[in-house]
């Protein structure tokens, strides 16, 4: 017995050795991996450098973020109960329901609060807890200091307060004036994983609540349209439209504004691409209104996985998509695109005015995804994934050095370009990281090519903020392309 007891020990520790043995090599293989992708991506963005300052206008909006780890400030209970969607939150209970609804699937929501004294209870108790932080938040605002630190001459239409406005970069020339109080937007961020009562996270993501009264009047706008003639931007983006969701406004207001801001697209040169930032929408009727008087009028569209999940379903369904996958397969996002790609242009084929979409940009956890029509006055199709990709990585971990001891890869070794039959499958080459390939389409009797590049996340494994990311991750594929 006491044979083949040293016996099954010796088995035992050379299993252990094995074992140890295969993982190390594993680690190795996968930490060279992970090199080979940084320096082709950094090859890949650094390849093109910006010598004039495009110029760029955004609008609308800005608020102050107050962030704080979610469960610092809902702690689960058992009055939960079955996690459920609310259009708009007004209890607490609606809150913690609504919450546990996204959490449970990882996924990003942005959610109205009609209750402006509970939503200020909330921000009281967050600003008391030590770990809280308050920045510059909101679409617009975000992205305008982004293009900024990546040399662009910026335009940012805004109401905001004196105090605010200090502390925006004084070479962001700022129009809308000022307000008594300035909109507040509370950021609840998870890390993946995390565990809260019986629901367990599938990746790190945020849970907005507002209660914004300035924003959705968007009435920076007619500053704006003031000094666009002398502006004469290269770009002209439309973001922070997801503010007017199920806010109180009074009859035919909220068509009225979305008229001028139809009027302000419609009323730019050609030269001035435009771009729309998506977002979370909740209200059909208000992505009804945007499907008609704004996404036809521009000529690129930015979005994460949801919001093209939300917009593929509202274009050939009628209905809004609450939850989509969080970690979508690559063949999935891109038949999603090519059919919005090809709706969007059918649509806009019958609309005065209409602008030919020529780019689509899909950000997601695992990878960038761009569609740019050949021969458009867009660039750098290739760099611009790079650059996006690598910006995910250095948002969310909250450093500008990519730090690979925080990374990992979590696209396919390969992926398939369709799921479709007629999908070919594209092995990831990590020494060239970008995949990219042409495409043809035929619409409205004419053809038209389109290059689609993929490039792969070098994903933050300590995220430390997730809100903004997708408005810094756009900016950032768009500034090589202007």
């Amino acid at each position: 017995m006491g044979l083949i007891g040293v016996k099954f020990g010796t088995f035992l520790t050379i299993i252990i050795i094995l074992i140890a043995i295969y993982y190390r090599n594993f680690d190795d293989v996968l930490q060279k991996r992970l090199v080979a992708v940084l320096h082709g991506l950094e090859k890949l963005e650094n390849r093109y450098e910006i010598t004039d300052r495009p110029k760029v206008a955004i609008g609308y909006g800005i608020c102050t973020d107050v962030s704080v780890r979610a469960k610092k400030l809902l702690r689960y209970n058992e009055n939960v109960g079955n996690p459920m969607h609310f259009d708009e939150i007004n209890t607490d209970i609606e809150l913690y329901k609504s919450y546990a609804y996204y959490f449970r699937h990882g996924a990003a929501a942005e959610r109205y609060m009609g209750n402006r004294i509970l939503f200020d209870e909330l921000v009281a108790k967050v600003r008391k807890i030590s770990t809280s932080y308050s920045t510059i938040g909101g679409n617009a605002a975000v992205m305008a200091l982004r293009f900024l630190k990546e040399g662009c001459d910026v335009i940012l239409a805004a109401k905001m307060t004196k105090s605010l406005k200090q502390m925006m970069p004084q070479s962001i020339k700022i129009v809308g004036g000022e307000v008594e109080r300035d909109d507040i937007h509370l950021i609840l961020e998870y890390k993946s994983g995390e565990i809260w009562g019986p629901f367990k996270s599938s990746r790190a993501n945020r849970y907005i609540l507002h209660n914004d009264h300035n924003n959705p009047m968007i009435s920076a706008l007619e500053e704006l349209d003031k000094v666009l003639p002398d502006f004469k931007p290269d770009l002209l983006v439309i973001g922070g439209l997801q503010m007017m969701d199920n806010f109180p406004f009074e009859d035919g207001v909220r068509s009225s504004r979305l008229m001028k801001v139809h009027k302000q697209m419609i009323n730019q040169p050609k030269s001035t691409k435009i771009h729309f930032e998506m977002a979370s929408f909740v209200e059909q009727s208000l992505l009804n209104e945007l499907c008609n008087k704004v996404i036809p009028f521009a000529d690129s569209l930015g979005m994460n996985e949801q919001e093209i999940g939300n917009l593929y379903n509202s274009l050939l369904y009628g209905n809004i998509s609450l939850v989509t996958d969080s970690t979508p397969r690559v063949a999935t996002i891109l038949d999603q695109m090519r059919m919005l790609f090809k709706l969007i242009r059918v649509k806009g084929n019958k609309i005065d005015n209409s602008r030919e979409l020529t780019r689509i940009h899909v950000h997601t956890l695992a990878y960038q995804a761009i569609f740019t029509v050949k021969n458009s006055s867009w660039k750098n199709t290739v760099a611009a994934a790079a650059k996006a990709s690598l910006t995910a990585h250095r948002h969310v971990c909250g450093s500008q050095d990519v730090n690979l001891d925080k990374a990992t890869l979590i696209m396919d070794d390969s992926f398939s370009t369709s799921a479709k039959s007629s999908g070919s499958r594209i092995l990831l080459d990590e020494n060239k990281p970008v995949s990219c390939w042409d495409e043809t389409f035929n619409i409205n009797n004419k053809r038209i090519f389109v290059e689609v590049c993929i490039a792969p996340v070098l994903v933050c494994t300590k995220a430390s903020q997730t809100a903004g990311g997708g408005d810094n991750i756009s900016s950032a594929g768009l500034v090589l392309q202007i």
